[in-house]
């Protein structure tokens, strides 16, 4: 029984497939409670790498363990199809010929290449060793799913949740998109960091109430954004804090109380002089000249502003910034953004030396023409985190344009959602906290997309007041044409006449005009969140939730969060009963895998190298719950600890070449008591496995398996048995008590180890003596139980 795995696992793939085993499996368990375990949507794009190996690895260990232990554990993989980075790789791909191409055949050429990575991730999986519906997976973009996507939209629309409006959102001057949160990760970056200085255009009405003397106010600001400040409107203060009017020089200075002295250290403590403390009401609504700009900004109040970094008066700009906005509206400032989808400042901006620049080229001419009109109190820089397009990793800006967006207000969504978070098992526990405290800070949900490859926001633009509408009743019509014809595909070539429901008026003007079907796209966040009505309801016709989601920590902000919200909205209910979490795969030194930095291995040298046995028992030996460590170095630990389990193997099969189970079989009376401790010993570890496996605490397995095999079998044992299994007679009661003992522990380790050591379980299932009613495949087995009277021996 030779190793060879890279070469001999293949042929077990293979066998598999030819005989049906997952189908065999499902079929056995038809009739048992049902385990509804829900696949996340891994990306089409780009090959697998550690940590969608890892992912899928964990997942198949359910599976396996589910349906081995009484259960009926439908697995159906599924894949993510739509969105930017496909969309961008096969822009890329195009070139110029995309500019003479329709929108069908865009999405056509996003479709193949979709198609081409799902079947080229699809092998990879295989691969490994998991088991599921491979032939037979969810797509988010094939038809049925886009209809479901079209479906769970309209019962948003149906509940008042969706509206069109002009806020600030992540977007990406690069790809020219609004992000989701989840699309945004966060870098180091260097920017620049301005004391800016606003004169007070009352200071009448400050010196009269204040007695304050004849030098110029100004209210201080800092920014990192400096390209920002023309479209400032407002000095926000937090209406708790103690402001102060202090004497810098010959200028009187407002700053809160609180950053006073840290103020003076950041400027050299130059000579000061503490003229009057105020609270913020006592400034509310009074104006600031624009330094930049020949208008006023108003001091508004807001419980934002903190004493953690700058001057506690913090520059405004309600077109670009979420808090600015939120702020901003109680005081009926526009959210005004002069920059367009490039980045690029528009006419609107009043500055004719910035229109046309990108924002990260207004920064230098900003800062020199504060200098100039000695606007500017001090420049630094500062390296802080930024954040960036999850896909071109680009930095990204808060710019406010017309979206789509869900209210997280609106029918108590938030307050429900927050408390359905509660009623779900989080492991590890601190998931709860994670995506509690993501749900209760959350903006409204920014649905729309400015790209082709997606499903589109089902809406229309009236030409007559300009203004976009949507309804039910159009959302109804319309996926109801998405699954009786080539799903959103027919969006985009149906004639507007074919899509509008008879007698559709704008909900606006309330005329019956002429429209424009609305040409955004809806986030991938939705579509993947709708997948507990278009797999679990539609496919699987089973009502949620569903036992398990398991994905990655990221998703606690992602599939988790968005799925929630959905289901919430549309369900009143959570679409999981239980969330577990894995960290995210390291090097050995705890730092991210790349290429770049050398510590990379690419899978597929590994699975030439090792087989796809070690990468499972690679995942089984880390606690996942924490980032999980990977490197030559610990694969070849790996390689020692699965040498001890295989030889284990080796020896009981070798030392039943020929033991007939029934027929040979020594009675549990006449067994000797070393041989009694043995079927002892072997209880104790069929409890510890199958509370790991119940508790998904695979290490604990991998490591009792391994610990069995070294311990209690090859030191102790084994070592005691060589005189009876060599000298005795071959068919004598003492040799035939060993090989009984020997049997049971293979058959219950073997049974033990399948999910797990997938492979080598297989392998050791079809070389192990014959018995009636032995089943083809260990994985039709059922997993063994401790029991009592052997435990107890």
């Amino acid at each position: 029984m030779k190793a060879n795995l890279p070469q001999r696992e293949p042929d077990f793939l293979k066998r598999w497939d030819e005989e049906k085993l997952y189908q065999k499996l499902l079929e056995k368990n038809k009739d048992k409670p049902r385990y509804i375990f829900h696949d996340g949507p891994p990306y089409a794009n780009g090959h697998i790498h550690y940590g969608t190996i890892l992912n899928k690895i964990l997942k198949d260990i359910v599976v396996k363990y589910k349906n081995m232990s009484g259960h009926l554990c439908e697995f159906i993989p599924g894949w993510d199809c739509h969105g930017l980075p496909i969309e961008l790789q096969v822009d890329k791909d195009l070139g110029p010929k995309k500019a003479k191409m329709s929108p069908l055949e865009i999405r056509k050429a996003c479709r193949e290449y979709a198609l081409k990575f799902v079947d080229i991730q699809r092998a990879e999986f295989k691969r490994l060793g998991c088991m599921g519906s491979w032939d037979t997976p969810y797509l988010t973009m094939s038809p049925q799913y886009e209809a479901a996507i079209a479906k769970e939209f309209g019962r948003f629309v149906k509940k008042d949740l969706v509206y069109c409006g002009k806020k600030p959102v992540f977007w990406c001057p690069s790809c020219r998109t609004a992000l989701a949160e989840a699309e945004v990760e966060y870098q180091n970056h260097k920017s620049p960091s301005i004391y800016v200085k606003f004169r007070v255009a009352d200071e009448e009405i400050l010196r009269k109430n204040f007695h304050l003397s004849n030098e110029p106010i100004y209210v201080v600001v800092w920014t990192t954004t400096p390209w920002t400040l023309p479209a400032n409107l407002a000095i926000a203060l937090n209406p708790q804090f103690t402001y102060v009017a202090v004497r810098f020089g010959k200028e009187i200075w407002i700053l809160a109380d609180g950053l006073l002295n840290k103020i003076l250290e950041i400027f050299g403590s130059p000579d000061v002089e503490v003229l009057v403390k105020f609270n913020a009401k006592d400034l509310e609504n009074l104006h600031c000249q624009h330094p930049l700009l020949p208008r006023k900004s108003l001091i508004i109040l807001g419980p934002h502003v903190t004493l953690e970094e700058g001057t506690g008066c913090v520059h405004t700009a309600p077109g670009h910034g979420y808090e600015d906005y939120e702020v901003g509206r109680k005081y009926n400032l526009e959210p005004f953004a002069p920059i367009d989808s490039a980045g690029r400042f528009t006419q609107e901006v009043g500055l004719d030396w910035l229109v046309g620049k990108k924002v990260e080229e207004a920064n230098k001419p900003i800062i020199e023409r504060l200098k100039e009109i000695g606007a500017l109190a001090k420049e630094e820089s500062l390296e802080h985190t930024y954040p960036h397009c999850w896909r071109c990793h680009n930095p990204i800006v808060f710019r406010a344009t017309e979206q789509w967006f869900i209210s997280m207000e609106k029918n108590d969504l938030r307050k429900n959602v927050l408390k359905a978070v509660d009623q779900v098992h989080w492991i590890p526990p601190w998931g709860r906290n994670r995506i509690f405290g993501m749900l209760q800070n959350r903006p409204d949900w920014c649905v729309s997309r400015q790209r082709l490859w997606g499903v589109p926001i089902i809406a229309v633009v009236c030409e007559t007041c300009g203004v976009a509408s949507t309804s039910a009743e159009l959302v109804e019509k319309v996926a109801k044409i998405f699954a009786e014809n080539n799903g959103a595909d027919a969006w985009f070539d149906l004639d507007i006449s074919k899509v509008l429901p008879k007698n559709f008026v704008c909900t606006t003007c309330n005329k019956k005009t002429e429209f424009k079907k609305e040409t955004d796209v809806l986030d991938v966040w939705f579509d993947s969140g709708a997948s507990y009505a278009a797999v679990l309801e539609d496919l699987l016709k089973v009502e949620i939730p569903a036992d398990l989601y398991l994905e990655g920590s990221d998703q606690h902000r992602g599939w988790f969060h968005t799925s929630l919200l959905e289901s919430m909205a549309t369900r009143g209910k959570a679409p999981y009963r239980r969330v577990l979490t894995h960290g995210f795969v390291v090097d050995a030194d705890g730092k991210k895998l790349s290429k770049s930095a050398g510590n990379y291995i690419p899978p597929e040298k590994v699975l030439k190298s090792h087989g796809a046995e070690m990468l499972r028992l690679w995942v089984a030996n880390e606690d996942y719950r924490s980032d999980i460590r990977f490197s030559e170095e610990i694969l070849t630990r790996l390689v020692d600890s699965y040498r001890k389990v295989r030889n284990t193997c080796r020896y009981m099969l070798g030392n039943l070449s020929d033991f007939q189970p029934g027929k040979d079989e020594v009675p549990y009376e006449k067994l000797q008591e070393i041989d009694r401790w043995a079927l002892h010993v072997l209880q104790d570890l069929v409890k510890e496995v199958m509370e790991g496996y119940e508790s998904f605490e695979f290490h604990t397995i991998a490591h009792s398996l391994t610990r069995f095999c070294a311990v209690e079998l090859s030191s102790v044992y084994f070592d005691v048995l060589k005189d009876r299994l060599y000298t005795e007679a071959k068919a004598g009661v003492p040799r035939r008590a060993a090989q009984t003992v020997l049997f049971k522990i293979l058959d219950t380790l073997v049974r033990l180890m399948a999910p797990i050591f997938s492979f080598t379980a297989e392998e050791v299932w079809q070389m192990a003596p014959a018995f009636p009613g032995k089943e083809s495949s260990v994985f039709l087995t059922t997993l063994p139980e401790p029991q009592e009277k052997l435990q107890d021996a």
